[in-house]
């Protein structure tokens, strides 16, 4: 038995999301299907994050064992042959030691949110950033966004549904630059609670209207509840962007 660890690169567009759910096709099913067409083993695939439907990712990483000898860009290669149906591509895959696990071993996820901030639009982009129309301060935005970095309990910042068994987490970075229309939010810590990054943005999106203060933002933080705090961001700018281990 071989264990792989693999990079993959996905649009999130027509996903329920990272995981198998019932009511639709979700990047793992469709990554085990096309191991399963490639040698006819079934193994789990186990990812890094559990992204949300319509989430992306520039670097999710996996992994799974397999019981035929073959070497890793065959596996790489075979895979991508029979996922081409799908936007989903693995960049690449190395053998893992047998303690490795994609979940519990990394020690930093990262993730960059997309925020088209223009009049007009979006056409190429669409689906892919969240577009605001009215002017943001991206200033102001990123000045908020340190109230929220360290260790705190951010169940203002969890979905109802989350199944974390604390609301306690320490976020390492939470940045927000701007490119011309381009506004980058950016995350990072060891993890997430459900909808944490995309309730964040959500809230730092008011600040940038001036409709919210960095004050507002303690305020709602220190209040531990999810009314207090502000609405969640779409799904279209979110993407898994890399996994320290």
């Amino acid at each position: 038995m071989t264990r792989y660890r693999m990079t993959i690169e996905y649009d999130g567009r027509g996903f329920v999301g990272w995981q198998h759910q019932k009511n639709g096709l979700a990047v793992q099913q469709v990554l085990e299907d096309a191991i399963d067409i490639f040698c006819g083993e079934r193994p789990t695939v186990f990812g890094a994050g559990r992204t949300d439907s319509g989430v992306h990712a520039f670097a999710q990483v996996a992994h799974f064992d397999l019981v035929r000898k073959t070497d890793a860009d065959t596996v790489r290669d075979a895979i991508n042959a029979h996922v081409r149906k799908h936007l989903v591509s693995v960049l690449n895959v190395a053998k893992a030691t047998d303690d490795f696990h994609a979940r519990f071993s990394a020690k930093q996820r990262g993730y960059v949110y997309y925020i088209t901030n223009r009049r007009a639009p979006l056409t190429i982009g669409r689906g892919l950033s969240w577009w605001v129309p009215v002017g943001l301060d991206a200033d102001a935005m990123d000045a908020a966004a340190g109230a929220l970095v360290g260790k705190h309990n951010f169940t203002t910042f969890r979905a109802s549904h989350c199944q974390a068994k604390s609301p306690i987490k320490t976020l390492d970075t939470l940045t927000v630059t701007r490119d011309g229309d381009e506004i980058v939010v950016t995350a990072r810590a060891r993890s997430f609670l459900h909808h944490q990054v995309r309730n964040m943005v959500g809230i730092l999106k008011l600040v940038g209207e001036g409709k919210w203060s960095e004050d507002d933002v303690n305020i709602a933080l220190a209040a531990r509840d999810r009314q207090a705090g502000g609405p969640t961001a779409p799904p279209d700018g979110l993407y898994l962007n890399d996994v320290v281990y």
